[in-house]
């Protein structure tokens, strides 16, 4: 069984550099394949060759945020043994936009860092809040009731974030073109402040496979095999917050790429969380560079932000899961 997973692996890997090529070529002026490799040895004569210096970075972006949001699909799904989980649909990005919203429109906040650590720490606040919601009543934190608390809690995040802005006519058009997510307008500068958080969630996530292993189990066979349930659970989801926070800090809540990927990749490779993980961070980067390509063509010269194309893709998704009415089983 081994084999097949790998070969699935390197496909997803192989059709990621793939798109990342479409990525940098594929826009308002196409690239041609000359321009790419010169452009990629350093040359920037011509507008092409400037054209992908350009698009590296909103590349690098997109795969990057793509990945984040695919792994912390994997893991919210594994915590919460729910197939409806994803940080859009529990509201974990709502609410680390509504609290880089209150930073900026209350303290005027403006720095890169200071911009991660409140959507980390509004991502984390949503998802306790959440999850002690849906633990209400019989039967505790059950698939639909988090769905149910979850979707609740985006709508009325969502709300107190237009009711926050739309009054504030200084900072409404930034904040509501950012809330729509997207990956455009790109620089190494605007990732780099970012990617410490993000390779230390990604790596931290990839590592709580063996401990979602055990949670897929129950809690109370988990903790007859020798595995500490909360702590196990609080380190996946410390690393599915990092993810969320700094994924949203830098590119706007994007909805339903951890809801579709993780999805597929258990079709593909099964339910051991030692292959679905890195295909979900593989897969992930897949959907949001393959959005971001479609969101260029289809509306030349102008573009569709990613958030509105993810969204267009994965609403169809999402109903048909809900349709199956086979939720427990997934």
């Amino acid at each position: 069984m081994g084999q097949p997973r790998l070969v699935w692996l390197l496909a997803f890997a192989a059709l990621l550099f793939g798109l990342a090529m479409l990525s940098v070529t594929i826009g308002t002026r196409n690239v041609a394949w000359s321009e790419l490799l010169a452009a990629l040895g350093g040359a920037r004569e011509t507008i092409g060759e400037a054209a992908v210096a350009l698009r590296l970075p909103r590349t690098a972006l997109a795969i990057l945020a793509g990945a984040s949001l695919g792994l912390a699909g994997a893991i919210m799904q594994g915590i919460t043994r729910n197939p409806l989980a994803d940080p859009g649909l529990l509201g974990v990005n709502m609410g680390a936009s509504l609290a880089v919203a209150v930073g900026v429109a209350w303290f005027g906040m403006s720095a890169p860092q200071a911009f991660i650590w409140t959507a980390i720490a509004g991502a984390a606040v949503a998802a306790l809040f959440v999850y002690s919601v849906g633990s209400l009543g019989r039967g505790g934190a059950t698939p639909l009731k988090l769905a149910l608390s979850g979707a609740a809690t985006s709508v009325a995040f969502a709300s107190l974030l237009l009711a926050l802005i739309l009054p504030r006519a200084d900072i409404a058009g930034g904040l509501q073109a950012w809330q729509i997510g997207g990956v455009g307008g790109a620089t190494l500068a605007r990732i780099m402040p970012v990617l410490p958080f993000l390779i230390v969630g990604l790596l931290a996530g990839l590592l709580s496979a063996r401990k979602l292993n055990a949670l897929a189990l129950g809690d109370e066979l988990a903790a007859g095999l020798g595995e500490n349930v909360a702590a196990a659970r609080a380190f996946s989801a410390l690393a599915a917050v990092l993810l969320c926070g700094a994924t949203t800090a830098m590119c706007g809540p994007i909805a339903f790429v951890g809801l579709v990927v993780p999805h597929i990749c258990r079709l593909l490779v099964g339910i051991d969380h030692r292959w679905l993980l890195p295909c979900s961070t593989i897969g992930g980067a897949c959907l949001l560079v393959t959005a971001d390509i479609l969101g260029r063509i289809v509306a030349r010269p102008a573009e569709i932000d990613v958030g509105i194309v993810t969204a267009l893709l994965g609403a169809p998704f999402f109903i048909a899961i809900v349709r199956r009415q086979r939720v427990r089983d997934l």
